[in-house]
């Protein structure tokens, strides 16, 4: 009986660190998204540094429309925001990402996936 109960301890230790480090334990940690207000006709931050992964949401806090849209088509473009609304990407790939407001052009940000 012994014997057994050792073998379980050190099954439930081995299963328990492997847990720990599977690939889907550290995806899930690198995933929170990361906010980009859209706020006086700006991009805040106007420059984002992530991780390959991560997820960026833009959310529009003014009261006019905007567009967010790659500057070489690296990624989808957003519909028009209205005030409050969001449009999110996951930036898999290590990069530069240059963007801008289709209906602002002044307005310009950068993401940077390392």
């Amino acid at each position: 009986m012994k014997r057994v109960t050792r073998f379980s301890a050190e099954m439930a230790a081995l299963l328990l660190s492997a847990l720990m480090l599977s690939p889907v334990n550290a995806a899930s940690a690198s995933t929170k998204p990361v906010a980009v207000d859209i706020r006086n006709f700006a991009f805040s931050p106007k420059t984002l540094t992530v991780s390959a992964g991560t997820r960026v949401v833009w959310t529009n806090r003014d009261d006019e429309p905007h567009v967010v849209v790659s500057a070489g088509h690296q990624f989808e473009s957003s519909h028009a925001l209205d005030t409050s609304d969001s449009y999110a990407i996951t930036f898999d790939h290590a990069g530069t990402y240059t963007y801008y407001c289709a209906i602002h052009p002044m307005m310009v940000g950068t993401i940077i996936v390392q």
